[in-house]
């Protein structure tokens, strides 16, 4: 089972490196005993040094040099799932949320509806066929 840490919703604006530095201090503070991450490779550097220096061993994921055409890439493909999962959720499925912190509430909502039924066995009903 998947267990959500933190979230952490941006502007598109915002960068991948900028927000990877505040995802990083969030889940350094509220969970201390993490000590590894995979990023997305668009994190840069800076995040990089940002999860060292609290203690955090973050890991870029890449493609395997030489590959052409789609590839499954393991770490990668585990968030690709959880979002899949998130996006059954019909108030996901579009962004009609103004406030970042109502779309963090509405995908926090998702995930223990989600955790609650792998717990009780209970199928997951998919909107997508109404």
């Amino acid at each position: 089972m998947e267990l959500l840490l933190t979230v952490l919703v941006t502007a598109a604006s915002v960068s991948d490196t900028a927000a990877g530095v505040t995802l990083l201090s969030r889940i350094a503070a509220a969970h201390p005993r993490v000590t590894k991450a995979w990023v997305d490779a668009g994190y840069r550097t800076t995040a990089i040094d940002h999860g060292a220096r609290l203690g955090i061993d973050v890991h870029p994921v890449q493609r395997p040099p030489g590959v052409r055409g789609f590839t499954i890439i393991p770490r990668r493909w585990t968030i690709e799932r959880s979002i899949g999962w998130l996006v059954h959720h019909r108030r996901l499925a579009r962004d009609c949320e103004t406030h970042p912190h109502r779309s963090e509430a509405m995908i926090h909502l998702a995930m223990i509806d989600l955790m609650s039924r792998s717990l009780t066995g209970e199928a997951t009903p998919n909107w997508r066929g109404t």
